[in-house]
């Protein structure tokens, strides 16, 4: 039986042929695909090469081109693409524009060239408020540089397109930085090396031009343009307002706070209270004048209701009304003056003022009689020096109320003998009369001046009439005088100098005084003068931390030679006739504080020697622990009794009981 898996050799060789047959077309299929495809490759492959040369060729021709473009190009910003500036608006006001209400500016630009690029800054006004004239201009300041790349100069100058590159001249004003420069003027700003130009500037009106109240914005347009080589781009522009306020001085809002009431003898005088007395005798003269001023949040004077109410003597005087109580006064302007007349009364007159939004505080003058009723007299100064003395006897003067009395007093040597030491003896003409100072708020007292004339004592009176004639006459009233005063007039020379403090012991830091006092030959005090070189170069000197008062280096640093004394005394501020005062503040520690000083070549040679004077500071912590000590001592010396006590009792006790 044939199996199924022989083949007939025939068919064998058939298959065999047939598969050669395949094979032999397979292989010349595959032959020509290959070729074809290598060829397409080699075609593709050629036409890359040709399109790649075309690039590069292109490439080429491109940069050949750049290469040509003018040199201008060098400057990226030239088109313009490459400048920007940015603004900030200012904020000005009618009666302010400066540096602090500026708007500002940037202006930032990529140069490439290498001293060649280069900008110009101005500006050119676009648009006023429609009150406004058109002669404002913008005020440019440069305020940095700082974050530019490029190394560069600036400077105000004037262009000079035809350079290459660009020449900018320095105007009159000299260097940039902080230069002003009026809108129109350019700002050269050149890189001297390539990278970013940036320029941080302020703008801001001229003060020359007054603008408008009603406020408004000033617009100007800053103009940017690049230089290569001398050649201009195109400009960049952007603008800048400055909003102006409307005038806060059209505003009738009243601020309170910044309203004010003064009293003064004269309206030009009411800068503040002042102490005003005036004769009780009635007119139409003002004695004193209120000045109310009203104002708004700007300070500008506005108008404002007023009511004004006067006790005591007097009344009030506004507009041609006069009474003891004005209501609904005020000028237009916001700056009123009430007048305050003398009715016939003496004695106080306390006025109250107020408008709508503010009271204020209550003001007051003193009505006095035609004549005083008393004249109390007293030496103010101690010693009197030969020639002008300003203050040396003082009067306090009172009319038969207790007011206190402001009208002129005369004084005058008693007797032709006392003149001779100082004075003169009383006028015949009262052009001639020695008139005393009147009261002030800070002097309530008469001070009446004497011209000594030789060394000794001369008596004085004080007197309501300049001469006999006129007390005679009487046409005031009788004549009032005062008691009767001694002078002492001195001739003495300073001989030594004498330091003291005011006190022997302080607390710590506790202000103290220092007095300085000249002293003659047999160690008296000496007239008020300036005693040149009184002591020797440094002045006065201590090794202890003491700290000054006051507001003159000299007077603080104790380092004064010349020294001036007080003619007279004070409670108030320390000063003592005869001395010089500084006032100082001990040290915080405990301990002594020594001063000391050398006479110098206004006393004679016997007096140039060293001088000095000690107080004491006391240590709180120090008394403290002194007073703990001794009450240790107290109870070990009662704890011993206390020992010899017992011990005492306890023999007794055996005693007894034996």
């Amino acid at each position: 039986m044939t199996s199924n898996n022989q083949v007939s050799p025939v068919i064998r060789i058939s298959q065999e042929n047939r598969d050669a047959s395949a094979r032999a077309t397979h292989l010349e299929a595959a032959n020509r695909k290959f070729l074809l495809t290598t060829n397409e490759r080699k075609q593709m492959s050629t036409k890359t090469n040709y399109k790649r040369i075309a690039l590069v060729a292109v490439a080429s021709l491109g940069l050949g081109v750049l290469s040509s473009v003018p040199s201008q190009a060098a400057f990226s910003g030239t088109a313009g693409s490459n400048i920007t500036i940015t603004t900030t608006a200012g904020t000005g006001s009618i009666s302010k524009s400066d540096s602090t209400t500026a708007g500002s500016f940037t202006i930032s630009a990529l140069a490439l060239g290498t001293n060649v690029d280069s900008l110009s800054v101005t500006a050119v006004a676009k648009s006023l408020p429609t009150t406004a004239t058109q002669t404002h201009r913008l005020i440019m300041q440069v305020v940095d540089t700082i974050s530019s790349t490029a190394t560069n100069s600036f400077n105000p100058m004037s262009l000079n397109a035809a350079s290459s590159p660009v020449v900018f001249t320095p105007r009159p004003y000299v260097d940039g930085r902080n230069q002003l420069l009026d809108s129109g003027t350019a700002f050269g700003f050149t890189a001297v090396t390539a990278g970013y130009l940036n320029l941080n500037m302020i703008g801001f009106l001229e003060s020359a031009t007054a603008r408008t109240s009603n406020g408004g914005a000033y617009v100007y347009t800053i103009v940017v343009t690049p230089y290569t080589s001398g050649t201009a781009g195109t400009a960049v522009t952007a603008d800048l307002t400055i909003n102006v306020t409307a005038a806060a001085s059209t505003s009738t809002t009243i601020a309170p706070g910044s309203s004010t009431a003064f009293i003064a003898a004269t309206s030009a005088a009411a800068t503040a209270d002042a102490s005003v007395s005036a004769l009780a005798t009635a007119s139409s003269t003002a004695a004193a004048v209120v000045r109310v001023r009203t104002f708004n949040a700007n300070g500008d004077l506005k108008p404002e209701s007023i009511t004004a109410t006067i006790t005591g003597a007097g009344v009030l005087s506004y507009g041609g009304i006069t009474g003891t109580s004005l209501t609904g006064v005020g000028d237009a302007d916001g700056d009123t003056d009430i007048s305050v007349l003398p009715d016939g009364r003496a004695g106080n007159a306390t006025i109250t003022i107020s408008t709508t939004t503010r009271s204020f505080a209550a003001k007051t003058m003193v009505f006095y009689a035609a004549a005083p009723a008393t004249l109390v007299a007293s030496v103010s100064a101690p010693l009197a020096a030969v020639g002008s003395n300003s203050d040396v006897v003082r009067v306090t003067a009172t009319d038969s109320a207790g007011v206190n009395w402001g009208g002129t007093l005369y004084i005058y040597a008693s007797s032709a003998t006392d003149a001779v030491v100082a004075g003169a003896v009383r006028a015949t003409v009262a052009s001639s009369a020695v008139a005393c100072a009147v009261p002030t708020a800070t002097q309530p007292a008469h001070v009446c001046p004497v011209t000594g004339n030789a060394a000794g004592t001369a008596k004085f009176k004080v007197s309501t009439y300049p001469t006999a004639a006129l007390a005679t006459a009487a046409a005031s009233g009788a004549e009032v005088t005062s008691n009767e005063v001694s002078v002492v007039v001195s001739t003495a020379t300073a001989a030594t100098v004498k330091l003291e403090f005011d006190k022997a012991t302080y607390a710590p830091g506790e202000r103290a005084r220092i007095y300085v006092t000249p002293l003659d030959s047999t160690g008296k005090a000496l007239p008020a003068g300036t005693y040149s070189a009184l002591l020797a170069s440094g002045g006065i000197s201590t090794a202890s931390a003491v700290t000054f008062a006051g507001s003159t280096t000299t007077a603080d640093s104790l380092t004064a030679t010349s020294i001036t004394t007080s003619a007279t005394s004070s409670s108030t501020t320390g000063a003592r006739a005869g001395s010089m005062v500084y006032t100082v503040y001990m040290p915080v520690s405990g301990g002594t504080v020594t001063i000391s000083a050398t006479g110098s070549t206004s006393l004679p040679v016997a007096g140039r020697v060293a001088v000095s004077a000690s107080a004491t500071v006391t240590d709180s912590g120090a008394a403290a622990l002194a007073a703990v000590t001794a009450l240790a001592t107290t109870v070990a010396s009662l704890k011993t009794l206390i020992t010899t006590l017992t011990n005492l009792v306890l023999k007794i006790q055996k005693k007894v009981k034996a």
